[in-house]
């Protein structure tokens, strides 16, 4: 299974963005899907999650209100539509899926099998 995550950029604070995450390969028992971040220094965080069966999301405090994750499941793919951004936003941006993670563990990066290779998003003042 590969990962591929996309739709990073500069953006001014207050504008918009969306991530996508591909996933090709072995999918068809579907993949809980979750966004990360890390920023300069700092450790990779949970951002938001999508649960593989039903329409359960999560989000971290900081994003709610202000991003929303969704599935193309005839796509294979997990968005991340990022609204009112803002400089602590500012990140490297990680997709990563499992097939058997429970929800609880949604949040922990360890429990994920697979990863996408990041991509940037820089939100300036």
């Amino acid at each position: 299974v590969q990962l591929q995550a996309s739709g990073g950029g500069l953006v001014q604070a207050g504008d918009s963005l969306r991530l996508s995450c591909v996933a090709s390969g072995r999918t068809g028992s579907g993949f809980t899907v979750g966004w990360f971040r890390q920023a300069p220094g700092k450790e990779r965080e949970f951002v938001a999650g999508i649960f593989r069966s039903g329409g359960s999301t999560s989000y971290t405090d900081s994003v709610k209100g202000r991003f929303t994750i969704s599935r193309d499941r005839a796509k294979n793919t997990v968005y991340l539509q990022m609204n009112s951004l803002e400089p602590k936003d500012t990140a490297i941006y990680y997709c990563a899926g499992d097939e058997s993670i429970i929800w609880s563990a949604r949040a922990t990066p360890d429990a994920y099998d697979y990863w996408g290779q990041g991509t940037l998003v820089t939100v300036s003042s």
